[in-house]
């Protein structure tokens, strides 16, 4: 039996992954969790096989939240089920720790493929992103400049351009704005941006926008 925990801030989103999964006889959904808190604790105390995580929930989340569970849970199978198509975002996770990365809209057909894939020890991605992986280290491959951005920089640059305040983010992430703003200067600096506008620019011409919920 393959031990599942959900842990996405939606409701509806968890009872529809417990509606796609009910007929999965060698699955069993062991523990839910609506943010990044409750997640890490149930790493921690509850025994389990594969974490399906959204990427983007209240508290820790994203690169953080996967690196610190793959630290405290280093054989856990994880996951990533988001909205959140770019294969950047998709690239980063892997090297974070996550088993296996797809979108909320494959969830229907894929899901529990994907499930069963990760909990083997396997990974679950895409061709576009094994590839991705592959060039990147590649000695000779000439990186992007958002590809130097660190994994909570490139969260920050993702709110940033977006539209969030620093303020906002700071509240987002459970950072002070402080250390947002000290984020959004090394960003502008690696970026070798002047303004906010070009960085939206820049993001617009990558394809880097991410729909944002919240």
């Amino acid at each position: 039996m393959i031990r599942v925990v959900l842990a996405d801030d939606h409701t509806l989103m968890r009872e529809g992954l417990k509606h796609i999964l009910q007929n999965a006889p060698d699955i069993e959904i062991c523990a839910e969790a609506t943010d990044g808190f409750e997640t890490v604790q149930l790493v921690r105390k509850t025994p389990f096989d594969v974490l399906v995580m959204d990427l983007s929930m209240p508290g820790r989340c994203g690169m953080e939240l996967i690196r610190q569970i793959k630290d405290e849970a280093p054989k856990l199978a994880i996951l990533v089920l988001t909205m959140h198509e770019e294969d950047e975002y998709a690239a980063r996770t892997i090297r974070a720790g996550a088993m296996g990365y797809m979108t909320k809209e494959g969830a229907g057909t894929q899901l529990v493929n994907a499930i069963r894939r990760v909990a083997s020890g396997r990974p679950y991605i895409s061709m576009e992103v094994a590839e991705q992986l592959a060039i990147e280290a590649m000695p000779a491959h000439e990186k992007l400049p958002h590809k130097s951005l660190s994994d909570r920089e490139f969260e920050v640059f993702n709110l940033l351009v977006n539209g969030k305040s620093v303020t906002d983010i700071a509240t987002v992430l459970h950072l002070s704005v402080k250390t947002v703003s000290t984020h959004k200067t090394r960003i502008l600096q690696k970026m070798q941006s002047s303004s906010l506008a070009e960085l939206v620019r820049y993001a617009v011409a990558h394809e880097l926008l991410l729909p944002l919920r919240k």
